[in-house]
């Protein structure tokens, strides 16, 4: 079974803040939005799917609950009535944590919506407050409450590399995440737009945008967490698109269409390195390492350009590192045999 969202992009209406990194044209690919294309679109991206796919329709690209409420309603109606008749299975919907209340909670409930992803992006009121976010931790807290108490799963949306944000604030961030009762999460390192205010504060040198090494680790270091507490990241990084790299897109921070492959290969080094580092330094000199890993966990292990192999030989002077997968071990585990 696949699972397919089918994406309606509603772009920066219902939000007044301005937030320093934001330019919602860029990030979604979408300049407008007009109601009457929203079903075409929808019965356009159901005729490539079939009957046994699991379909969600998603409303993202800005403040969904934030938007006029006539025309939220009226979106969620259009939507309820895919679902009543069977054709899509669920509706999800992004928008802020200060956008969520009492009374909207009641409207996500009444029209069947089953997931909303939460724009949490840090846990640290002194990151927000320099991100321009226009909301507190405390929002954030009191939204995945209503969210959860309501039966609706939230994704916990977090940025890595905001101004005044260190690689602790980032971990404290999906910790709070996790025990805030977020079913899954998202990691954006941060990039810098053209016109945007962090652009403006990079020419100003108040801002130093991350590295492409900064932007793994730390990504790793947040995904690390979410492993651990069994809180599945649908995403880390933006979704590729042309639009980004436009000579009005990116231009600063990350750009890289793989940085989440790079940071889950993060993840897989560190834990390697930590179950090496049980041994005493001199017994695996010359030696041979069977690393066992899940399915299609191979390449991640390896490391982009077998990176993690290169790492592995030159701190622990291993003579060969065999990667080999097993079934049986699940996820990120990892099972290492030296002989």
């Amino acid at each position: 079974m696949r699972h397919i969202n089918i994406p309606i992009f509603i772009p920066h209406l219902g939000c007044p803040n301005a937030c320093v990194f934001c330019n919602q044209k860029k990030i979604s690919g979408s300049v407008g939005y007009d109601f009457e294309d929203v079903e075409s679109e929808i019965e356009r991206a159901l005729s490539t799917t079939s009957s046994e796919d699991e379909i969600e329709l998603a409303f993202f690209g800005g403040s969904f609950t934030g938007i006029d409420r006539g025309e939220m309603l009226r979106l969620l109606a259009l939507a309820k009535g895919y679902m009543l008749s069977g054709r899509i299975g669920g509706i999800r919907l992004s928008t802020r944590p200060d956008y969520i209340d009492p009374e909207i909670t009641a409207i996500l409930r009444e029209y069947g919506v089953m997931t909303v992803e939460l724009g949490i992006q840090s846990m640290s009121d002194a990151v927000l407050r320099a991100s321009g976010r226009g909301h507190s931790a405390a929002d954030s807290e009191k939204a995945c409450a209503m969210l959860v108490d309501a039966g609706i799963s939230v994704v916990g949306q977090m940025m890595i590399g905001l101004p005044a944000s260190t690689a602790s604030d980032e971990v404290e961030t999906a910790e709070r995440i996790c025990r805030m009762g977020c079913s899954a999460s998202r990691i954006y390192p941060t990039a810098v737009f053209a016109g945007t205010e962090l652009e403006a504060m990079v020419h100003r040198r108040e801002y130093i945008p991350l590295t492409l090494e900064d932007a793994v680790e730390r990504s790793a270091a947040a995904l690390e967490v979410f492993l651990s507490h069994g809180v599945k990241c649908i995403r880390i990084g933006l979704c590729e698109g042309k639009q980004l790299h436009d000579e009005d897109g990116i231009v600063a921070g990350i750009s890289h269409s793989a940085v989440g492959e790079l940071a889950m290969s993060c993840v897989m080094r560190n834990r390697i390195f930590t179950a090496l580092d049980l041994y005493e330094s001199k017994a695996l000199i010359g030696k041979t390492l069977v690393i066992t890993v899940g399915q299609g966990m191979t390449s991640r292990t390896a490391g982009q350009k077998r990176c993690n192999k290169d790492a592995i030989r030159n701190k622990y002077h291993v003579n060969n590192i065999k990667i080999v997968e097993n079934t049986d071990v699940l996820g990120y585990n990892i099972k290492i045999d030296v002989f």
